[in-house]
């Protein structure tokens, strides 16, 4: 019987699409190591029965974590915990667009489908890691795509975009200097058939092109303009940035989804093609979810997904 087998390769792309009979792989024989958390025994990452690696690609999330300029802090409190009840029970008061998170279409595109309408296969699937480096307000557009995986890409692919900046995520600079997407980068994507887009920057826009810039709601950080123009060399913001959010109204338009903030260990999938899971919340009328973004790689190509035979 043949059944699907994650993309879950682990070699440099570009890379080919495996499938075989389950007869062909015999059982792990080797014993998992184990890793102690906190006095508990756990399979890790690297090394389990599943003969999976699993990367994280998420930032962290919690008290004080870097958030876009406009909103409210995180907040966390204790409703119990052990020395008042014996268990540990927390109450979260968060915006879904902080850390590293998925953007439901609905959230920019009137009209469009929320969180818990995108069908299940838009959270999951294989793709590519690729490598743009850019620099303070540098634009990621359609040819820095073309030329880092336009080899490589495929119909139906996640594409995960690692410009460095998952190394200046913190409180400051982050949001208002950020590199971004712009909508030469959107028509690639829709032109190729990318699932989802990710990427280790503030938005799926540059940040000049959102509410920190002259746009809509905004410019929540108004000295940003003089600074632009000294930078760019005589260019007037509104200029340079016409329009409102364009990239995320182009991609969410298409069912193209956008995956913001991607950090954790995304250096060390980078020129790989993986297979991802970021599944959200089932979230009724949701516009977005935090997410952990997980990249799964095989590199013994034994394991199967289930064909849901019945027991």
């Amino acid at each position: 019987i043949q059944s699907y087998r994650s993309e879950i390769i682990s070699g440099d792309f570009p890379a080919i699409f495996i499938a075989a009979p389950k007869s062909v792989f015999g059982p792990q024989e080797e014993r998992t190591m184990t890793i102690t958390v906190r006095g508990i025994e756990f399979q890790s990452n690297t090394d389990n029965d599943m003969g999976l690696e699993f990367v994280n690609l998420s930032h962290r999330f919690g008290y004080q974590c870097p958030n876009w300029p406009y909103f409210k802090d995180v907040a966390i409190e204790r409703k119990h915990y052990m020395a008042k009840s014996g268990v540990l029970s927390q109450t979260i008061t968060t915006t879904m667009h902080v850390t590293t998170h998925i953007d439901a279409p609905a959230h920019v595109v009137q009209g469009t489908p929320f969180i818990d309408e995108v069908p299940l296969p838009h959270f999951f699937g294989t793709g590519l890691v690729v490598s743009v480096p850019k620099k303070k307000w540098e634009q990621i557009t359609g040819d820095d795509l073309e030329k880092a995986c336009g080899h490589a890409i495929r119909k139906g692919d996640v594409l995960i975009i690692n410009t460095g900046w998952h190394k200046e995520y913190e409180d400051g600079d982050y949001f208002a200097y950020c590199p971004g997407l712009v909508p030469s980068a959107a028509d690639w994507m829709i032109e190729k058939g990318v699932k989802v887009v990710g990427h280790d920057t503030q938005a799926n826009d540059h940040p000049l092109a959102t509410a920190i810039g002259p746009q809509r709601n905004g410019p929540i950080l108004p000295h940003l303009e003089q600074e632009y123009f000294e930078w760019s060399g005589g260019v007037d913001w509104k200029d340079a940035f016409p329009e409102w959010e364009p990239v995320h109204n182009k991609l969410f338009s298409n069912g193209i989804l956008g995956i913001e903030n991607v950090g954790g260990d995304l250096d060390s999938v980078t020129g790989k093609r993986c297979t991802f899971a970021f599944f959200p919340w089932n979230w009724d009328r949701g516009d977005g979810c935090i997410i952990r973004l997980v990249a799964m790689m095989d590199k013994g190509q034994q394991y199967r997904i289930e064909p849901g035979e019945d027991f």
